[in-house]
């Protein structure tokens, strides 16, 4: 899309980006902050499963239990270790990672509608088995765990707005968010991304090409569910609060439904759906208190109708017609 940019364009165009994103908190109160700050812990989520599945061709119902894997990593972490906030992210991403790469043990011999039924089964488990008596004191049982928000490193004002808890997580979630979409823009560019199309494609074919299949399918799980898990953890240091009644089978699909509003195989697009999964349900609540998952689902089928592709399909459609009708026309006069 951005073929005919030239390299100063691109950087002015992303230093306008860097400088709108680090004033917008600024400009609104503390609980749209908090607002965004889930929209960027959403994004996180969606592209990890985007990993899996646009880009891989395995579906997931069940990346709502790695979410919330990494958020009582991070919780547990923080409230019995005494463990620093940042430093909980490694250990939730990989743990979850693990915990993926097991779960892709069973996912070479399972396929489509299998899979998601397989791992459906986990995203209605692990809600369960975090309220299991023996592991209460680790977890809180049914009552959760209640952290507390990080202080900022340090205080000002600007556009007569403090710098508090919200915002300098707005701008610790948007530096984390940033540097994991820039590691998956890497992975899928290079050879690695080419073995996952080739799998999702022509299975058959990337055999006979020397893919390995059972690495490749295995680590994409184990990829996948570290991103939803460093984004569980990151939700759990943005909402100060985890219980395993946040983390019900809802969450599975709406990770799922991020990615399909935002594009399938596409990296941006997470940042589409997440902002459609977070503000969407919002504003149907808003409009109808009797009835919002009916707005919801409505507005669920409207953009399907008008954006089969997601959002990021429509902008390169869109982007492509615009280029065709401003290409100069040449032949005879």
């Amino acid at each position: 899309m951005s073929g005919n940019l030239s390299p100063r364009l691109k950087w002015l165009l992303a230093a306008l980006l860097v400088a709108g994103l680090l004033v917008l908190p600024f400009l609104v109160k503390n609980y749209r902050v908090f607002q965004f700050n889930l929209v960027l812990v959403y994004a996180i989520a969606v592209l990890g499963l985007n990993l899996l599945t646009g880009f891989n061709g395995q579906f997931s119902l069940g990346h709502g239990a790695f979410y919330a894997i990494g958020a009582y990593t991070a919780a547990a972490l923080m409230d019995k270790a005494g463990m620093p906030y940042w430093a909980t992210l490694p250990f939730a991403g990989a743990l979850c990672f693990v915990f993926g790469l097991l779960m892709g043990f069973p996912a070479l011999r399972l396929g489509g509608h299998y899979l998601a039924l397989a791992t459906y089964a986990l995203a209605l488990a692990v809600p369960q088995l975090l309220k299991y008596k023996k592991i209460e004191g680790l977890t809180g049982g049914v009552q959760g765990i209640v952290l507390n928000k990080p202080e900022p490193p340090f205080t000002f004002r600007f556009l007569e707005q403090p710098f508090n808890s919200d915002r300098w997580l707005y701008i610790f979630t948007l530096l984390v968010a940033a540097l994991m979409f820039l590691l998956a823009w890497n992975l899928v560019r290079g050879r690695v991304g080419r073995a996952l199309i080739a799998i999702r494609d022509h299975p058959i074919a990337a055999t006979a090409m020397g893919i390995n299949l059972p690495l490749f399918k295995s680590l994409t799980f184990g990829v996948s569910a570290a991103y939803t898990g460093v984004a569980g953890a990151l939700g759990a240091i943005c909402v100060a609060f985890v219980s395993p009644d946040s983390f019900s089978v809802v969450l599975s699909i709406s990770i799922l439904v991020g990615v399909v509003i935002g594009g399938l195989a596409s990296i941006p697009g997470a940042i589409f759906g997440a902002i459609f999964i977070q503000f969407v349900p919002n504003i149907a609540d808003e409009l109808s208190k009797a009835a919002p998952s009916a707005l919801f689902g409505a507005a669920l089928i409207g953009a399907m109708y008008l954006m089969p592709t997601g959002v990021m399909g429509m902008i390169k459609s869109l982007w492509v017609r615009w280029r065709q009708g401003a290409a100069p026309t040449t032949g005879p006069r």
